[in-house]
């Protein structure tokens, strides 16, 4: 994309005159007119927001998120072989590479969206707004930028730091900045957002708010241990007036969309603009009919079989934990892969499969009435106050705290229909907090970060690994060679036409 841009930018230079470059053509929208209203800048900013979609909610979110945990498998399609299917089974089997056109999505997806910030950046002082919108459109785009770079950092470490609109060839090839360089300007972004950014205020509009971006910067200083400037970011976050909702399955109805339990969320809407989210599908069988699912006539025989819940995961969930049929159903049914014939929807508690059937659990978080096949009104759950509670606990906790940590955790515990926890020993009580995260935010592609920054990712993926072998060793199509989790495989690689184009270096491993 930048070698395009670049060629473009040359020919149109080259096919200038000094009095074109200074006078806009008047019917086209360009930077140089473009920034000028506040409509104008509220639009930009929907595009900022928009990009969100590519990087949270798509293929590459949920693959490389939770897909590459041991929350969630697939079911192997031998039927179609194309690369973007086996770009995501590799990603899945620690087999991924430097051409996966997936990870390449997901990096090129996050700077797309800094571009469009840093775009706003660039005018907004110049456009002679008042002060006070100047600022709530500062706050917005530093949190989405820092946002941005977040996801990159965790997922590519050091990578280019783009903190101005590209305007000319010798600006588009930075070389990769430091991991702290990195969460310098992200710390710096969101110190500035919080300054700028309203309190939320309920019903909440999907707009960042300077709970976001106090939840965002305790998530930033979690991940880097710094549990004291975690603790204190929580601190405020959890008495901004956000609250649980009293029944777990409801959080994801369509109806509680930006709820008093959301602190940010990816936004959708179902319809003909373009803005419906899809990713139902993907987690649903691959089968010629999922009707009895859906609730409307509907195939899925080459979208499906992603993200598939393990039964290793279902049985992490204690008894009488409300989550577990909340977020996974199992369809029952017959047929060869590829094409299940589904005959009933079953609980996935106390589950059994029949003998002579076929069982396939599904994601169930985000199954909701829409009226058209591939386009639901389910929006995608970035921060919801429940981490909140659970991160402070974890804090709390990390600092030789646990007693303090308890009644945060039991919150949660509490909601789910679950006795609370009395335990005060630090190891153990982490163990019971990290289990407690899994399942609370199952399917919501924290699981692999998660594993990552705690240290265990590692140890948890290979076990896992051998559990996957284990249970699909008739099936034959696990590598010999996948799962082999080592230090390299904990980021991904920065995508080889990124790195021949700017001259980057290539994460080891790679």
């Amino acid at each position: 994309m930048k070698k395009l841009l670049y060629i473009l930018t040359i020919i149109f230079m080259a096919s200038c005159t000094e009095d074109f470059l200074e006078v806009l053509p008047e019917s086209s929208v360009t930077s140089g007119n473009f920034y000028k209203t506040e409509a104008q800048f509220d639009q930009a900013l929907n595009g900022a927001y928009a990009t969100l979609r590519d990087v949270k909610g798509s293929v590459s979110s949920w693959t490389m998120g939770e897909m590459r945990s041991d929350n969630t498998h697939l079911e192997f399609n031998v039927t179609n072989r194309g690369p973007g299917y086996m770009e995501r089974e590799y990603a899945d089997f620690f087999l991924d590479n430097n051409s996966s056109g997936m990870v390449a999505s997901k990096y090129n997806a996050n700077y797309v969206g800094i571009a469009r910030v840093n775009e706003i950046l660039g005018y907004i002082d110049e456009a002679g707004l008042s002060q006070e919108k100047v600022d709530d459109i500062t706050g917005q785009a530093k949190f989405l930028r820092a946002l941005y770079y977040f996801d990159l950092v965790r997922y590519f470490g050091g990578v280019p730091l783009y903190l101005e609109a590209v305007k000319g060839a010798e600006e588009a090839y930075l070389p990769r900045s430091s991991v702290e360089e990195v969460y310098n300007i992200i710390e710096a972004d969101i110190q500035e957002a919080i300054q700028k950014l309203p309190a939320p205020a309920f019903p909440q509009s999907g707009r960042a708010t300077e709970g976001a971006a106090r939840m965002l910067l305790a998530d930033v200083y979690l991940t880097q241990k710094n549990y004291q400037s975690a603790e204190a970011e929580l601190s405020r976050v959890i008495q901004m007036g956000y609250a649980l909702l009293p029944d777990y399955a409801s959080v994801f109805n369509t109806s509680n969309k930006n709820s008093v339990e959301s602190i940010f969320e990816v936004q959708y809407q179902q319809g003909n603009q373009g803005q419906q989210s899809n990713f139902l599908y993907h987690f649903l069988p691959l089968s010629s009919d999922v009707s009895m699912i859906t609730g409307i006539t509907s195939q899925n025989r080459q979208g499906g079989g992603w993200n598939v819940p393990t039964f290793e995961m279902i049985e992490t969930y204690e008894p009488d934990d409300a989550r577990l049929e909340a977020s996974i159903g199992i369809a029952e049914g017959s047929g060869v892969i590829g094409d299940m014939l589904i005959e009933a929807v079953k609980s996935p508690v106390n589950y059994t499969t029949p003998s002579g059937k076929r069982s396939y659990p599904f994601i169930k978080k985000f199954l909701n009435g829409h009226s058209l096949e591939r386009n639901t009104d389910d929006n995608f759950p970035i921060y919801r106050y429940s981490e909140a509670l659970l991160s402070l606990a974890e804090v709390l906790n990390e600092q030789g705290r646990p007693t303090e940590a308890l009644p945060y955790l039991n919150q949660v515990r509490e909601r789910a229909g679950l006795s609370e926890i009395t335990v005060t020993d630090q190891v153990q009580l982490r163990d019971i907090i990290a289990h407690e995260t899994r399942v609370e935010l199952a399917f919501e592609n924290k699981r692999w970060l998660d594993l990552v920054r705690t240290d265990i990712a590692i140890e948890v993926m290979t076990q896992n690994g051998e559990y996957l072998k284990r249970v699909h060793a008739g099936e034959s199509y696990l590598p010999q060679n996948s799962y082999n989790v080592t230090q390299e495989r904990l980021l991904f690689p920065i995508p080889q036409r990124e790195v021949q184009i700017g001259d980057l270096e290539q994460n080891p491993g790679y």
